[in-house]
């Protein structure tokens, strides 16, 4: 079982662990900072330390509670104490990408009252699928004039981990279309943006929405219907 210490500290660019399986190339660790991906958030990247050698981390993926860390490289043994390393900048792309994705959702939601069906992130970039009939370039810059709004506001960002049962009493906590929770899980971590949006997920983000940048949305179309993506990107 791996800890997962991103869950609780984004910030955290180094930690020690051991190594507790091998398969292959991949290693899982009893403690990890890689987030392994999953909610259109990227895996991280960075290196693995051990007996002197610094190996490239290529790879993250969850499986059960193990998180595994494919490696370019011999992997170490079981029982090897690691040091482990993200690729900082990439990570503090993909929080800052993530944190706006949550904006754009908590204003369009707020506002407008149009679910989630459907997102996807790079560094530094983005995409959001909305329930909308239209979408128009006025409407596209009144929605961009509206997030920098909260990107400005400072607003402060709470990470929280409930039990199951105390997360669903929060009114709209989960804001897809499709409610992707998995059945068992006993414990819901939610990321507030006080005073603007509560959700239900599992991914990396900054303290602060004015940590974010400026968020512009570079192009918007029709994925159906009802179906509007909106593409965004952070200068």
């Amino acid at each position: 079982m791996t800890e997962l210490l991103y869950q609780t500290d984004a910030y955290l660019k180094d930690f020690e662990a051991k190594v507790i399986a091998v398969e292959g190339n991949a290693v899982a660790l009893d403690r990890s900072a890689f987030y392994p991906g999953g909610g259109g958030q990227p895996h991280d990247s960075g290196t693995i330390t051990a007996d002197g050698k610094t190996l490239n981390v290529i790879k993250v993926r969850k499986a059960g509670s193990d998180v595994w860390h494919e490696i370019e490289g011999d992997a170490p043994a079981v029982g090897v104490t690691v040091q482990g390393a993200l690729h900082w900048e990439r990570r503090h792309q993909l929080m800052r990408t993530h944190t706006a994705m949550h904006i754009l959702c908590g204003v369009i939601f707020r506002d407008y009252g149009a679910s989630v069906t459907g997102g996807n992130m790079e560094p530094l970039k983005g995409r959001m699928d909305f329930e909308f009939e239209s979408m128009k370039q006025e409407f596209a810059r009144e929605i961009e004039a509206k997030i920098n709004v909260e990107v400005a506001a400072a607003r402060a960002i709470r990470v929280k981990i409930l039990p199951r049962e105390e997360a669903f009493k929060i009114p709209d906590l989960i804001r897809t279309k499709i409610n992707l929770l998995p059945e068992g899980i006993t414990e819901v971590r939610t990321v507030e943006i006080v005073g603007l949006d509560l959700q239900a997920d599992g991914g990396t983000h900054v303290a602060n929405t004015s940590e974010v940048g400026t968020i512009k949305i570079v192009d918007y179309k029709s994925k159906g219907k009802i179906n509007k993506r909106i593409e965004i990107a952070i200068v």
